[in-house]
Order: C-alpha cells, then structure tokens, then sequence
C-alpha cells in the first residue's frame, strides 16, 4: 500500500499526481494552443523529476476537459486523502476517475459528502487547514472537513468570486511566510492570517498571471513563472531557489502550478 503524508504547503515534495493536457477544451475567445500546453506540461513534470519527484500520473479521460488540475478533485490532510465533492457540470465525475486511481494503487480514502469542495480552496499547515469559501467551495463542505478531521482546526476563509479558488489569491510558503492578494480576501480574515505570517503582496498586474499560485516542492525551492518578476526577485532576496518554467499556455484555462499537482507525499 502506497503511504500518503502532508502536513503543509512546504515540505519536500516526494510524490505528486498530474494528468497530462490532452483534451484541454479549446473555447472560440482563448488563442491556445494544445500543443504548447502539453509541451509546458511535460517540461513541468521533468523539472519535477530533475528535482527527485516521483511523478505519477492518471490517465486523461475525453470527456473530462480541465482533468490536467488534479489539485481539485482531492486533497491530502496529514495522512489522509479526502476526496473532493465537486459541483461544476464539466468536472464532476473527476472524483470517481480518482477513487478509482487510489483503490487501484491500494490507498484507503474519504469522500466528503456534504457540501461542494476543491482542492484549490483547501491548504494545509500544521494543525490548521483553511478552507476558502468560494463558488466550488461552502461552508457545508468546511463543516464536513472538520468532523472527518477533529483533530484538525479548520479555518474558513472567505474571498470575492473574482479569482475561483483560494490558492489563487493566497500561498504559503514556509511556517512564517505567505503570499497573497489580500484585496480579494475579506480583511477580518486577512487580519487574522497576518497574525501567523509574513506576507508577500503581490500586484494586481501579477495576480493575472496568478502569481499566488506557486508550487513549493521543500528545502525553499519554488516553482514559479517567469512573467512574475517582482514576485520572484522577491522570493530570491528572501534565500527561495525560484524554478522558473513556463506554463503561461495552461495559465490562459485559469490554472497554474498549484492547480495542476497533487501532493500525495511530503517528508517532515
């Protein structure tokens, strides 16, 4: 049986699900290239690997258009893999492609059952998971998360329905530091997460580029777009090893770094 391990957003990243952008839905207003998608994809999953990453991969399903953001359809809290309850037409489903994966690779999981969740709206660190609060995301579902995980203190986190999920407006880096862009979260709760973490402000030019949106794999090494140039000099003058890799076709469907891993295994 395969283990599962995340205490937080930062540790070594050992072992991570991605599915490969092979039927990425291409809309008459976006000038995409699929091609360029599944180019970017691979070289995010080589650096991935080049960094000691077991990559692993589920098989991409036609009908399942934006499967290429495993973030979404799960999630690990400690040593236990929740699966997400997801609300959008053209995703669910996803969950039932992922339960399948995890009974096939022998690891026991929970499905949340009430409410709607996505993987992009839950973060971990330590004892604490925060759960946005957005249009895929309810409190319902915080509510569930907390009695599957009672040992847990699961914090809600409201945000404004410009950005879809939570990591786009906010990350955390380290058990001190934090990026964010706190006009979209509501300030009672940006007040509090001040309280715990030095914040990054990232500009509004850079937040289009979801630039919140990082994947940290341990050891301060994050992964990182090119285009978000303050961000990572910023992130360089604080002793981060930015990965830069360009994912800026993929980032075109709403998604960057984060939304396209799922952490299964972090050392500690």
């Amino acid at each position: 049986m395969r283990s599962v391990q995340c205490f937080n957003e930062y540790d070594p990243l050992k072992t991570v699900l991605v599915c490969e952008p092979c039927h990425l839905m291409k809309e008459e207003s976006l000038q995409v290239s699929i091609d360029t998608a599944i180019k970017q994809h691979h070289h995010l999953v080589s650096t991935l690997k080049d960094y000691g990453v077991e990559v692993l991969e589920i098989s991409a399903v036609p009908q399942f258009p934006e499967q290429v953001f495993t973030r979404d359809i799960g999630f690990v809290l400690g040593r236990e893999v929740l699966v997400s309850k997801v609300s959008n037409y053209r995703r669910q489903g996803e969950e039932d492609e992922f339960k399948s994966w995890l009974q096939k690779e022998g690891i026991p999981f929970f499905p949340v059952m009430e409410g709607t969740v996505e993987g992009g709206d839950v973060l971990i660190d330590g004892d604490t998971v925060y759960v946005g609060l957005s249009n895929r995301t309810n409190r319902e579902a915080a509510q569930a998360i907390q009695k599957l995980l009672p040992h847990m203190d699961v914090m809600e986190v409201p945000f404004t329905d410009h950005f879809l999920h939570l990591d786009c407006v906010f990350n955390i880096l380290s058990p001190t530091e934090a990026i964010i862009y706190s006009e979209e979260i509501h300030g009672e709760r940006v007040q509090a997460l001040k309280k715990r973490y030095d914040f990054i402000e990232v500009t509004k030019e850079e937040q289009a580029c979801l630039a919140t949106n990082v994947l940290s794999i341990g050891d301060k090494r994050v992964i990182s777009i090119p285009n978000n140039k303050s961000l990572n000099l910023e992130l360089g003058s604080r002793g981060y090893e930015v990965i830069e890799v360009d994912l800026t076709e993929i980032l075109k469907f709403g998604g960057s770094f984060r939304c396209c891993t799922l952490p299964l295994f972090r050392s500690n």
